[in-house]
């Protein structure tokens, strides 16, 4: 009987230690599965994106799609809109635009891993980055190509307007996420998968001096600790962008 009891004791226990075994190796499995699927996934920091923006991966591009309606009140929602609101801002020059805000549809595909471009393009008129909030990113010249001094007239208390068919877009700092997130968040991405962060970096207020050509430099940030090259919002011209995209530009469609 001894005998018998120590047999079904070791039986038992190498059938405990092969259920071990075997949780050890589908704990194994799950992490390598993980990790595949976290080099498909996307990148932790899409998570700053709210306001209804949707965010997924296809290949090596991050996929954006946003109606582009803007997460603060503005003149140029219509006055029966709940979200309307007159214009208080700071410039006394301010005139409202005939335009009106509209929903889009956009989608903006932009690299999963950016790189230096071997030969830098312009960036359009229209569409050049997404902000944070869904909002679109326009660069510094207005529809006729040149620069906003007139236009910046018809900016809201935020710093955004619509354009003719109501794409709501800013030019210039989002004054609504600077002060919401900080002067030293981020604020989107451009067309080439670069971010952009507001005018603040470690305590300083960045001026166009700091920055290159395009509107940016490598350093690390909040979100990239170990360095990233990133534009960043200036008060003066070019504000966002310089002489074009520093990658080379994913695509939107509208």
């Amino acid at each position: 009987p001894f005998m018998s009891r120590l047999a079904n004791l070791l039986f038992m226990a190498a059938v405990s230690g092969s259920g071990s075994a075997t949780a050890c190796s589908s704990g194994a499995t799950t992490a390598a599965t993980t990790t595949g699927n976290a080099a498909d996934s996307v990148p932790a920091v899409f998570q700053a994106f709210d306001n209804g923006v949707e965010v997924s991966r296809d290949g090596n591009y991050v996929v954006l799609h946003t109606i582009d309606v803007p997460d603060h009140k503005s003149p140029y929602f219509p006055t029966t809109d709940a979200r309307y609101a007159p214009y208080d801002g700071s410039n006394p020059n301010f005139v409202l635009n005939p335009n009106r805000i509209t929903a889009q549809q956009m989608t903006f595909r932009i690299p999963v891993a950016p790189a230096v471009a071997a030969s830098h393009s312009a960036t359009p008129l229209g569409p050049i980055g997404i902000a944070v909030n869904g909002v679109v990113l326009f660069n510094q010249y207005n529809a006729g190509s040149q620069p906003l001094t007139v236009e910046i007239n018809g900016f809201d208390q935020y710093n955004g307007h619509p354009q003719q068919t109501g794409v709501y877009h800013y030019h210039v700092e989002p004054t609504w996420l600077t002060s919401t997130r900080g002067a030293d968040a981020l604020i989107g991405f451009l067309l080439d998968g670069f971010p952009v962060y507001g005018p603040m970096e470690n305590g300083k207020t960045i001026t166009n001096a700091d920055l290159d050509a395009y509107h940016g430099h490598i350093s690390a940030t909040k979100d990239y600790p170990g360095g990233i090259y990133h534009y960043h919002i200036t008060s003066a011209d070019p504000y966002i962008n310089g002489s074009g995209f520093y990658g080379t530009p994913g695509t939107v469609a509208q």
